[in-house]
């Protein structure tokens, strides 16, 4: 177990701040503006994270070695409309920036969605590794890392950038665990009929994935059971129609993921305590992050510090 305080920006549910705390770390400061978001955070890290970010002067915040942040990737994701720092949700690294500036801390990790490499061929994430490098001189690494990859049956690839102040650190993004993952694994046993899809609902995806089909091109719904390796991404519009993870049932129409599974899903464990509305959770762990892969990164992380000499 390592000494050391962090702050937790874009908190949302706390899946970021989870691995940092089990090794030891203080959260010192919180934000979030999100006010389901808020509640499930309270509901179970005891704290209440400060309003949105913009508002709050960086010498309010208390002195800490890492800053940790998820930040808004609406403007990055392909599931966005990709327009960067043109708009404002893009301009939220900005604040990252004012933060790392005042404080100078030993360290900060930031979870992206992978397409903010590719986003306006690259100038956009050239110009944060401009700022993070030249600006604020920090030493930074970044990998895309895939969650199934770090025992999750789920693919879903985030970019992860990791920055050091002193120089002379070196560090190491995790290699895949190769644990074998299988869907069954989190799904729950008996699950209310509530979750299973309407025969109007799935008339409705079968009809639009045939249309695509049609035209040559793969969009649709996706269909996955027990043995499943592993679903596709679960989005923050999960909630609409469940299109991208149904659940094969037999004899009847294929179910949503329950809120359990898709806490299950990012890694959450079943004592992470689910008090908004199914809409709500659905949206939340489709915004969150898979915290097993979060936390073999942590792990790096604050063995990194420690040998360097940055952290008791």
């Amino acid at each position: 177990m390592a000494d050391f305080k962090f702050i937790d920006l874009f908190a949302g549910i706390g899946g970021i701040r989870r691995p940092y705390q089990k090794l030891g770390g203080t959260c010192v400061f919180s934000s979030e503006i999100d006010k389901f978001a808020i509640k499930t955070y309270e509901a179970n890290w005891g704290e209440t994270p400060s309003g949105d970010i913009t508002q709050i002067e960086a010498k309010d915040i208390p002195k800490f070695d890492i800053l940790l942040a998820g930040f808004p990737c609406q403007a990055f994701s392909i599931a966005g409309k990709r327009k960067g720092f043109d708009d404002t949700r893009g301009t939220m690294f900005f604040e990252v920036e004012r933060i790392l500036e005042y404080h100078n801390p030993k360290c900060f990790m930031l979870e992206n969605v992978k397409g903010l490499l590719s986003h306006d061929k690259g100038n956009t994430f050239r110009v944060m590794k401009d700022i993070l490098e030249k600006k604020l001189d920090y030493k930074i690494y970044y990998k895309v890392l895939n969650a199934k990859d770090f025992g999750v049956p789920q693919n879903r690839e985030r970019i992860i950038i990791v920055g050091f102040k002193n120089h002379n650190i070196n560090f190491e993004f995790p290699n895949p665990t190769g644990e074998k993952t299988r869907l069954g694994d989190i799904l729950e046993k008996n699950v209310d009929s509530k979750y299973t899809i309407s025969d109007k609902i799935w008339a409705s995806h079968q009809r639009r994935k045939e249309q695509h089909r049609a035209k040559g091109n793969g969009f649709g719904y996706s269909l996955f059971n027990e043995n499943s390796e592993y679903t596709s991404t679960i989005s923050a519009r999960y909630y609409k129609d469940g299109s991208e993870i149904l659940i094969e049932q037999k004899n009847a129409n294929p179910r949503k993921l329950t809120p359990r599974e898709a806490a299950r899903l990012q890694g959450f464990p079943d004592d992470f305590k689910l008090v908004v509305s199914d809409l709500q959770c659905y949206k939340q762990f489709g915004n969150s992050v898979p915290t097993k892969m979060i936390e073999a990164v942590a792990n790096n992380v604050i063995k990194a510090l420690k040998e360097g000499g940055e952290i008791d």
